[in-house]
């Protein structure tokens, strides 16, 4: 995924935390609102919990993979994934699946 597809500044993660649209499951929580920018941006957060920096970073790459072939480029909104303990619990596909019925539940 691009850089201009991402939210990369601390007062764009707070932004859309503030906003209290959000739905979630055991390995994610997905916080969202719209923009004027035409175009999707995505921030991913995954806690220190879940492992150290290698761990976080593996973590985040899966992540940033699935989001580009899940979430719709074209969707002028801007979200948060919030990365949950449950997503070490489960492989790599059932975690697709979690989180395209994410993305599915705030259309």
């Amino acid at each position: 995924m691009k850089k201009k597809y991402r939210l990369l500044k601390n007062e764009d993660f707070q932004k859309v935390m503030d906003e209290k649209k959000f739905v979630s499951n055991k390995s994610f929580a997905l916080h969202y609102r719209s923009n004027d920018l035409g175009q999707l941006r995505l921030g991913i957060s995954v806690s220190r919990k879940l492992g150290k920096a290698v761990e976080r970073n593996r973590i985040k790459r899966q992540v940033r993979m699935m989001s580009a072939n899940i979430f719709d480029l074209n969707d002028a909104r801007d979200f948060v994934l919030l990365v949950r303990r449950g997503y070490l619990d489960k492989d790599y596909q059932e975690n697709i699946g979690e989180l395209e019925n994410l993305y599915k539940r705030t259309k």
